[in-house]
């Protein structure tokens, strides 16, 4: 008995678990589930599964945050670390020392960072989104000449809209030159003079689909001239290229239904226009005849009394103030005209005894200083020989001088006999 190995307590079987455990360092592969990261917490804690196990993991926040991964539910991860035991609770766990990304992951995180980039350009806001033409005369097919998804559109834009004239650029949509390919095709679609273009591709891994989350194919999306509708695996799978187009459908043969109207949806339509056409040009017609019947009722189109009535009356009451109003006026410019006309005459009589008077007074004067006057009153003129030179001094002649002496009637010739100066006789 005294051989046999002691007993050991809990706790110490524990602690020699957690020990043993942790010396062998361990790397695993799995994906990522019930993850648990809360603010305050020291460490983050999540479960590794490969689909028939699971394993309970925890990582210091510390590591965590080295690490870089923003690590969520379904990320295949690739972690490093090894197995310990919590003693307290007697539960197993795997405490990780790195972590990455693993496969399908890896992949995932490298497009969510370039989906972050071209966001951040503004490449998938929803503003730049364009609408879709109506009705397109013409849509391009940008697709893999031998996959499912070109004989999906065909035969849906056959039923829906055979109207349209479909563009089909074939090209290559996984594996090596895919990028290229796709983007050729896109850019031959644009200009082609279509109204719409389509991208699809049937079903497929992540891997398949990662030249639609290619930087070269998103970008040339976002430069095609006319708008674009993704219709790129199934329903789950979303890419950067369903991000960046105008329209995101879940399928390719969504896709055709959502670029082309259906013709029974559209002769519906039809339907429905020409009925209100033809209530709205029944309810304009009614309208219109009573708007018509309302003016013809009206009196200026009864009685054509009427488009004169007004301005008679005006007439009337004008010409009945204008005879109440000239009398009076009348009355008083008589009055005027007549004190006028009386001040006038009399002022004309006046005027006229002053002329006639101011007249004679100036015969008078006029008559007084008349050279005839004088002689009237019995001077006489003398001039000189040659008669037109007057002679005013005694002194201008000599005795013997012959003199021509004007008198008031008539002149004679007279000689000089003597020459009197009376300048010379005075004292």
């Amino acid at each position: 008995m005294s051989d046999a190995p002691r007993a050991l307590t809990v706790t110490e079987a524990m602690t020699l678990a957690k020990r043993t455990l942790e010396g062998v360092p361990l790397r695993v592969l799995g994906e990522v589930s019930e993850l648990t990261d809360r603010s305050g917490y020291k460490a983050i804690y999540f479960t590794l599964t490969d689909g028939s196990s699971v394993m309970p993991c925890l990582m210091w926040r510390d590591a965590f945050e080295l690490a870089g991964v923003p690590i969520r539910d379904g990320l295949l991860v690739d972690i490093g670390g090894a197995l310990t035991v919590y003693p307290p609770k007697g539960r197993m766990q795997f405490q990780v020392r790195s972590l990455q990304a693993a496969g399908e992951g890896a992949l995932r995180m490298q497009v969510a960072a370039l989906g972050r980039r071209l966001e951040a350009e503004g490449l998938m806001r929803p503003e730049r989104r364009r609408p879709l033409p109506e009705y397109p005369e013409r849509i391009a097919l940008v697709t893999s000449p031998r996959g499912k998804a070109v004989h999906d559109v065909i035969r849906t834009l056959r039923r829906r809209y055979p109207l349209a004239e479909l563009l089909i650029a074939g090209v290559t949509v996984e594996g090596a030159g895919a990028v290229e390919a796709i983007v050729g095709g896109l850019r031959a679609a644009g200009a082609s003079g279509a109204d719409v273009v389509i991208l699809g591709r049937g079903g497929g891994s992540y891997e398949d689909l990662m030249p639609f989350n290619d930087e070269a194919v998103v970008r040339a999306i976002a430069a095609c001239p006319v708008p674009v509708v993704t219709g790129i695996g199934h329903e789950p799978d979303t890419s950067l290229s369903d991000m960046v187009a105008d329209l995101r459908a879940s399928t390719p043969t969504a896709a055709a239904e959502a670029v082309a109207p259906s013709l029974d949806e559209l002769e519906s339509r039809l339907r429905a226009i020409r009925r209100m056409l033809g209530r709205a040009l029944l309810h304009n017609a009614r309208r219109d005849a009573h708007r018509l019947a309302v003016l013809r009722a009206r009196p200026v189109f009864c009685d054509r009394a009427v488009l004169s009535a007004v301005a008679a009356q005006r007439l009337d009451a004008a010409a009945s103030g204008l005879a109440r109003a000239l009398p009076g006026p009348l009355a008083r410019d008589r009055t005027r005209v007549r004190v006028a006309a009386e001040r006038l005459g009399a002022s004309t009589i006046r005027a006229l005894d002053r002329g006639r008077t101011e007249l004679r007074h100036g015969a008078e004067r006029l008559e007084g200083l008349s050279p005839l006057g004088i002689l009237a009153r019995g001077y006489a003129v003398c001039y000189a020989g040659d008669g037109t030179t007057v002679i005013r001094s005694a002194s201008a002649l000599t005795p013997g001088d012959r003199v021509r002496v004007r008198l008031h009637s008539g002149d004679a010739g007279c000689v000089v006999e003597t020459v009197t100066d009376e300048g010379a006789n005075t004292p």
